[in-house]
């Protein structure tokens, strides 16, 4: 039996009527909006890592930021300069010469021999008279000996046909012998003389081989390495000799110029001048040597166009060895009073050379140039620049007419171990850039 309530409805009735749409429930939000949260703190720990490990915190990376804003935009450029200054100038004809002694002396034997001893070592400096080798003196004393005693008997010979003569010279006075006897007597004694003069020479000869087996040097000079060994036997004919003496001090250099440059060193010879000569190694770079002019050639290669020129060195250092190649200067000339400037600061183009000058208000502009002599690292300029102006050496490759520069001076920077504080840079609205 149905309960009969008034909530209760018949299903015949729930049919009849159509079914009203009930609110559909709100779906509820994943769980995924979670998973945001680890991704967020992982990329926050990661960016402070990399500002850690670079030195960096935001602060100061927008203050980097910013900074490099400005450098690229009107930013001073950092640059190494150097003051033109007022000094003198040599005016130097250059030139590729060889060491040349002076004197050189091949020692040979004078007589055959054999070479007992040797009094010298190799690449000793001997002074000229100084005992270097022996040669066995006993054959020659042997001969002088024998020389001696021949001699002796010849004088003796002689003195008997003296007496004859005189004897001779009386009885002819007497009429007791003839005249022709007389005169054979003087031929004989003529004779005599003769013989005895002979033997005179047979022992200076032989005295003198004796004062040849011992060889002395000729110059004062360094020996060269020993060619003959003791206890060979030496000839007076062998070609190689015994060793070379070679003249060190004073010492020669023989280099050449070109034609075009021999009147002026003419011109300064007639005056009497004495021309300074500078020998420098062959990368030109380290003087080792310093001489006058002594002589030019008497005539000029045809095939060159080049004269050769004599200049001598005391070489006291000992610094210049014979056949050793070296660059030669010739000084001219000396300028005074003239606008120098280190050659790094000197720019060119195809047509014209031009330096970037630092202005007070430290932007640079630029300067045509005419460039004069060179002597090493300064260069004379004849025009476009005076003494005091700061030309750049280095960091031209960023610069154009008006650009701001901080200025670092060479000489400062050379001075202080290339400690030096920059000079402050040009002012823009009130504030350094």
């Amino acid at each position: 039996m149905k309960e009969d309530t008034p909530h209760a409805l018949d299903r015949s009735t729930l049919v009849a009527y159509p079914e009203a749409k009930s609110p559909q429930p709100k779906p509820k939000r994943s769980g995924l909006r979670w998973l945001w949260l680890p991704v967020l703190v992982l990329l926050g720990v990661g960016a402070w890592y990399v500002w850690q490990k670079a030195g960096l915190t935001p602060t100061t990376a927008a203050g980097a930021a910013s900074k490099g804003g400005k450098k690229g935009g009107s930013g001073a450029v950092p640059v190494v300069a150097t003051k033109a200054r007022k000094g003198n100038i040599g005016v130097y004809i250059t030139g590729l010469g060889s060491v040349v002694p002076i004197y050189t002396v091949t020692v040979k034997s004078r007589v055959d021999g054999q070479l007992m001893k040797v009094h010298y070592s190799e690449g000793q400096l001997v002074h000229e008279g100084d005992l270097l080798a022996e040669i066995d003196p006993r054959p020659f004393q042997v001969q002088l000996d024998q020389f001696e005693g021949q001699m002796a008997r010849d004088q003796a010979t002689l003195e008997n046909a003296k007496v004859d003569l005189d004897r001779y010279t009386k009885l002819l006075a007497q009429n007791a012998i003839p005249e022709q006897q007389l005169a054979t007597q003087k031929a004989t004694v003529a004779q005599a003389e003769g013989v005895v003069k002979n033997d005179q020479g047979q022992i200076d000869s032989a005295k003198l081989n004796l004062t040849y087996s011992k060889i002395t040097a000729q110059i004062t000079g360094r020996v060269g390495l020993r060619l003959v060994d003791p206890g060979n036997i030496v000839h007076a004919t062998d070609t190689n000799g015994l060793v070379v003496i070679t003249q060190i001090q004073p010492i020669s250099v023989i280099f050449t110029v070109a034609e075009d440059d021999l009147p002026v060193v003419l011109r300064k010879l007639a005056a009497g001048q004495h021309l300074h000569v500078d020998a420098l190694d062959r990368d030109g770079r380290t003087k080792i040597g310093s001489g006058t002019l002594a002589t030019v050639d008497n005539q000029i290669d045809p095939t060159t166009g080049s004269l050769r020129l004599r200049a001598d060195f005391d070489n006291s250092a000992n610094l210049l060895f014979p056949n050793q190649f070296v660059n030669i200067r010739l000084l001219v000339e000396e300028k005074g009073g003239v606008t120098l400037v280190n050659r790094a600061v000197i720019n060119r183009t195809s047509t014209t050379t031009y330096v970037y000058v630092v202005k007070d208000d430290q932007t640079v502009t630029v300067k045509q140039i005419t460039e004069g002599v060179t002597e090493g690292d300064s260069t004379e300029i004849t025009s476009g620049l005076d003494p005091g102006d700061v030309a750049v050496m280095t960091g031209v490759d960023k610069l154009q007419e008006g650009t701001p520069v901080t200025v670092q001076l060479a000489d400062e920077q050379a001075g202080s171990g290339g400690k030096s504080s920059p000079q402050p840079a040009a002012k823009s609205g009130g504030k350094k850039k």
